[in-house]
């Protein structure tokens, strides 16, 4: 992920839209239907190009309980909350 912890979080809650969820450090437990998802993410150094500083969150998910389809709809909504870009 190409941002700091502080924005992560600032844009996680909307990214999990209606799903019971609880944070524990660097890591959250998502409810998910029959299933649940875990997130962790850490810290990395930042990514440079030229003289451009792009900070960086390497996060892993972990889903128990759901199948293909049900991963990739919670993704697929995940994944557009956290885009960011521009041009």
């Amino acid at each position: 992920m190409g941002c700091t912890e502080a924005e992560w979080l600032g844009w996680l809650s909307a990214a999990l839209g209606d799903h019971a969820w609880q944070r524990d450090g660097a890591r959250v437990e998502v409810r998910i239907g029959p299933g649940s998802l875990r997130i962790a993410w850490q810290s990395a150094p930042p990514r440079m190009l030229g003289s451009v500083r792009i900070p960086r969150l390497l996060a892993g998910f972990s889903f128990t309980g759901l199948d293909e389809r049900q991963r990739y709809t919670f993704m697929k909504r995940f994944d557009l909350y956290m885009q960011r870009g521009g041009g």
